[in-house]
């Protein structure tokens, strides 16, 4: 398994997807979103998950996020809400009819529910399961070493830990009934720390 096993889509939305990235993300945030993808479709080909949209798959890694910045931070709904609102907008101007629009919106909410039924929301799962790998250390012997260590050198963790951290705790503060609230109470600064990806 290898990055060059997983290509980027070249298509509008995953073009625009990126750009809204690294135009309003920190370098470490943005890093963060494409190893989520990478991570995501390696558990894909691992757990034989086939049936997958590659590009709803890979809009929605890039953009889970987006709503941490402060030019997309709603100050009522959380900030998977707020993103996928984002990704919503975004693939709308690319020509995505109604229904797969409000995929991206799902899929970009769920990862941040404790678990996601993979026979109700294969991306949703799977941006579930990367997502936890990358921020909370989860299932990272399921994916090759080789693998792990090459994404991590084309997308390096830099700040990450330091960055999430307090924009989660600051999340969790001002809306405390998101889930940005459980995931602090759930230790997530301490299982940062401790990601075994930050010694690779």
């Amino acid at each position: 398994m290898q990055i060059a096993d997983f290509p980027v889509p070249d298509t509008l939305a995953a073009r625009g997807a990126l750009e809204i990235a690294r135009s309003y993300q920190s370098p470490a945030f943005t890093a963060h979103a494409l190893r989520s993808w990478l991570w995501a479709e390696g558990f894909a080909r691992i757990d034989g998950i086939s049936d997958i949209d590659h590009e709803l798959l890979y809009v929605s890694a890039v953009l889970h996020d987006i709503g941490t910045v402060p030019e997309f931070d709603n100050h009522m709904i959380s900030y998977e809400h707020a993103g996928g609102h984002v990704a919503v907008a975004l693939t709308a101007g690319a020509g995505w009819p109604a229904p797969r629009r409000r995929r991206a919106l799902e899929v970009i909410v769920r990862h941040n529910w404790p678990s996601v039924d993979p026979t109700m929301d294969a991306e949703g799962h799977l941006l579930e399961i990367a997502t936890g790998l990358d921020i909370s250390g989860s299932r990272p012997e399921i994916l090759p070493e080789e693998f792990r260590r090459e994404v991590l050198r084309a997308h390096p963790r830099g700040t990450l830990a330091a960055e999430f951290g307090a924009c989660v705790i600051d999340q969790a503060a001002r809306k405390p009934d998101t889930a940005a609230r459980r995931l602090v109470d759930a230790g997530i600064i301490g299982k940062l720390a401790a990601n075994p990806l930050e010694r690779v």
